[in-house]
């Protein structure tokens, strides 16, 4: 039996920040708001496949890579994808709302090093449905790139090289050897770069080695870098009546933040956090907090997570792209029977004393404990990285040990 051939879709993210941002439209934010929502959902999946290892992942990336894969779908496949999304990339507006936020993003107020491109490569010889080309160009101000899939090897080397190109030379090998072949018709790719520095700086002579305090209860000694400053601070709590605490860690650029969140008692696991996430919630966090003096402690750390997305998508309802007897890409071409083979993500983040390198309503305010004078995060946490003119969730991920 002949296999019908595959379509390869990757993601690829790495964290970013941003600077200063003019004033959006509603519309803009509701998209940056969606997408955001989509990308914690899947995130959510991931983590809980992930049980104690640690994680970084970019929601926008795979929200920019899923709106992409919207147009080449027909029928039921995309319906499946535009339900879990919770928006249509051909209804009025939305598209250039997506196009508006990337501008944003890219805005010339940013004071750190920032790009985000979006890449489709196409099977040379596939005949495509009239019109595609232009259409894709009209939503995504992108030009589909041809290649050929027949040379696998030299059709990988094309796009782990504008892979390494647009991350700065991070992620050198994105697809490995045999992630292409001649049954591959289509990839599709989103890489982020971010270099941002911190708008305080942890002192590297404050950098000691401490006890972090794992999941399972055993301990290990890492190097955790320290700070005395005022911190915007707030605190919460889950549905379940666990406190967590939030500290917001700004970039000099002042519109993108790191938000490091952990239950407040070391036995909570992370995860009575991260089932609770969304877009709105992580604007509460913000719109709740208090400037206070604070002593800071916190690890450095170096992660790399290469995450299959299959499973996580197909929790969240989209099957059957995934299934060569039920995925529908007629949109992109009537040629042959598609499906999608893969979709990944691979993401890179450092954080150290200088800033950050990477390549990524449930809850009420309550004040029924005295606030920390020292926030040491010395047990498990949660990080996200955000555009708060837009709301816009770029990375985020678990430290289950730094």
């Amino acid at each position: 039996m002949q296999m019908s051939p595959a379509l390869t879709c990757l993601t690829l993210g790495l964290a970013l920040v941003f600077g200063e941002g003019s004033a959006l439209y509603q519309q803009e934010s509701q998209a940056a708001q969606l997408a955001t929502d989509f990308g914690v959902k899947v995130f959510q999946q991931v983590a809980q496949d992930s049980n104690d290892r640690n994680v970084i992942f970019s929601p926008y990336g795979v929200a920019s890579v899923l709106a992409m894969l919207q147009l080449p779908t027909g029928g039921k496949t995309r319906q499946q994808i535009q339900s879990a999304m919770g928006f249509d990339i051909e209804e009025k507006g939305v598209a250039p709302a997506l196009r508006q936020l990337h501008k944003e993003l890219l805005g010339p107020w940013n004071k750190d090093e920032i790009s985000t491109t979006d890449a489709i490569f196409v099977q040379r010889d596939l005949k495509l449905v009239k019109g595609f080309m232009s259409h894709f160009f009209r939503l995504f101000r992108t030009m589909v790139k041809q290649v050929d899939f027949s040379e696998g090897d030299r059709a990988r080397f094309i796009i782990n090289d504008w892979v390494k190109t647009h991350t700065k030379g991070m992620i050198s090998n994105l697809l490995p050897e045999g992630a292409v072949d001649q049954l591959t018709r289509l990839v599709l790719v989103n890489a982020l770069y971010f270099n941002g520095h911190w708008k305080t700086p942890f002192p590297t002579t404050g950098t000691h080695q401490r006890l972090f305090h794992k999941s399972d209860g055993s301990t290990v000694s890492v190097p955790m870098m320290t700070q005395t400053n005022k911190f915007n601070y707030t605190e919460f709590t889950t549905p379940d009546g666990h406190y967590y605490d939030i500290l917001e860690l700004p970039y000099h650029g002042d519109t993108l933040s790191m938000f490091i969140a952990a239950p407040y008692e070391k036995e909570v696991p992370l995860s009575a956090l991260i089932n609770i996430l969304d877009a709105q919630l992580i604007s509460h966090w913000k719109g709740n907090m208090t400037r206070l003096p604070r002593l800071l402690v916190l690890p450095k750390f170096s992660l790399e997570s290469e995450v299959d997305l299959r499973k996580p998508l197909e929790n969240l309802g989209m099957t059957d792209m995934f299934s060569p007897g039920q995925a529908d890409f007629t949109n992109l071409s009537e040629q042959e029977p598609l499906h999608v083979s893969q979709a990944l993500q691979k993401v890179k983040i450092e954080v150290n004393e200088s800033g950050t390198v990477a390549s990524s309503s449930t809850a009420v305010v309550v004040s029924g404990r005295m606030a920390p004078l020292e926030i040491i995060m010395d047990r498990p946490f949660l990080f996200v990285v955000r555009h708060n003119p837009t709301g816009a969730v770029l990375f985020m991920g678990q430290v289950m040990e730094p």
